[in-house]
């Protein structure tokens, strides 16, 4: 996931700030509330504009079957994401006057920033059915402002097949030394193995490291509140030292230059080819890897932690990679419609169905029947999160920006050797704190 680009964020998490355009609201005429929609006739439409590119053929193909069961209800979507900047995209869409009816924001910060574009849905069926604690990113005021896409969880991917090959107990692996001691052997066992090396650190995608990495290890400074995070006026790095060393044991044992690596070499050339044998993604890379080695992606690859030694060992960052807003710019007949549609999605059977089977989602929602999770990645995060082992994603509470204009291009600056680890924290914190006055 985002956030701005959750899989490549979205290719999950991220879930992590995950953006739906689907409606010309701004500009329709009638805004003022009638019951005819955009389009010809008694037709509604609802524009769509989301950011997660991994289910974009199936989201697309949910749509049709909704129309073709909802007369008089037409739905467009357009998706803008993996290597695009979604929150600029959404910026311009809403300039350009066009106006989605449901678009995608990221936590508190995106809340705040698009306010008097979101419709309160705390009359949503979807939302009264949220799991505990999702809708807490997009609340304000007692209002749900979005509603969660799914929880998506992150970590170190791991190829379970070349991982027994190398004598590597998976179950073993719950610190930073422990991750350093499996790259260890894997260096040393590479060219038996056919390995190009032991990771991929796709340091050119910034909300890699500036999103997803940094919240691994800022997550308990905040306590594992994204509110609390979006509150703080200032960033300790109380856990700078844990953090540096998780990028220089990625950076160090990674094909180079990890600044040249994007997530199509990072997913598709190299982790799903079998030429490394770990790299940092979340379960919404399953359909990538699915779609070029299915064998991979089916029987040999799970989730390793991210920890902090001594505090969050053996855990991994779940969370809600996005939520779903609904533009109240709209006519009374693509607000409801808007509204109609995302209770569909989550709360019917046929639409659970879909999300579970289809869109390979782990449910933010109750009533799901979990016993259906189908792929392995999504099986480890939803264990995780039963089994109470994972840390929050704070990352939604950063100032707008900061996670991956500041600390993911100062980690490209530290992995060329252009800035120490020291300059990096310093440029982190001040432009928290310019951020935040």
């Amino acid at each position: 996931m985002s956030i701005r680009r959750m899989k490549k964020i979205g290719s999950g998490l991220l879930t992590a700030g995950l953006l739906l355009t689907l409606a010309a609201c701004g500009n329709a005429a009638d805004s003022g509330g009638e019951s005819a929609g955009k389009g010809n006739g008694d037709v509604t439409e609802i524009d769509i504009f989301q950011f997660k590119v991994e289910f974009k053929d199936q989201f697309e193909a949910l749509a049709k079957k909704y129309e073709e069961e909802n007369e008089g209800i037409k739905i467009n979507i357009e998706t803008v994401g993996g290597g695009s900047d979604y929150g600029a995209a959404l910026k311009s869409k809403f300039s350009s006057g066009n106006e989605p009816n449901i678009f995608n924001i990221g936590g508190p910060e995106d809340v705040t920033m698009w306010l008097d574009s979101l419709s309160d849905l705390s009359d949503t069926e979807a939302a009264k059915q949220a799991l505990e604690g999702t809708l807490t990113g997009a609340t304000k005021d007692g209002k749900v402002l979005g509603l969660p896409y799914n929880i998506e969880g992150y970590g170190v991917v791991y190829n379970k097949e070349i991982f027994a090959k190398a004598g590597i107990d998976a179950t073993q692996i719950k610190t930073l030394d422990d991750l350093e001691s499996a790259a260890k052997i894997l260096e040393d066992k590479k060219a038996e193995l056919g390995l190009e090396a032991p990771f991929a650190l796709a340091a050119k995608e910034l909300w890699i490291t500036g999103l997803h990495s940094s919240n691994a290890f800022l997550n308990a400074e905040f306590d594992n509140d994204v509110m609390k995070a979006f509150e703080s006026k200032t960033v300790e790095f109380k856990y700078g030292e844990q953090f540096k060393k998780y990028i220089d044991i990625s950076n160090q044992y990674s094909v180079q230059p990890t600044n040249s690596l994007d997530y199509s070499q990072q997913m598709e050339q190299l982790f799903s080819n079998g030429k490394v044998a770990m790299t940092q993604q979340g379960n919404w890379v399953y359909s990538t890897i699915e779609s070029i080695n299915p064998e991979l992606a089916n029987d040999n690859i799970g989730l390793l932690p991210i920890p902090i030694d001594g505090v969050t060992e053996g855990t991994i960052p779940v969370g809600v990679p996005m939520y779903w807003g609904v533009n109240p710019k709209g006519t009374e007949a693509e607000i409801q419609a808007s509204k109609d549609f995302l209770d569909y999605l989550y709360t019917t059977e046929e639409g659970k169905q879909i999300v579970l089977e289809d869109f390979k989602f782990v449910p933010a929602y109750k009533g799901f029947d979990t016993n259906k999770i189908s792929d392995p990645l999504s099986k480890d995060v939803y264990t995780y999160y039963t089994e109470g082992k994972t840390t929050g994603w704070v990352f939604m509470g950063y100032p707008a920006g900061w996670g991956e204009q500041t600390v993911g291009a100062e980690i490209q600056k530290y992995v060329a050797e252009k800035a120490t680890w020291e300059e990096v924290v310093e440029a982190a914190q001040k432009k928290w704190a310019e951020e935040r006055k």
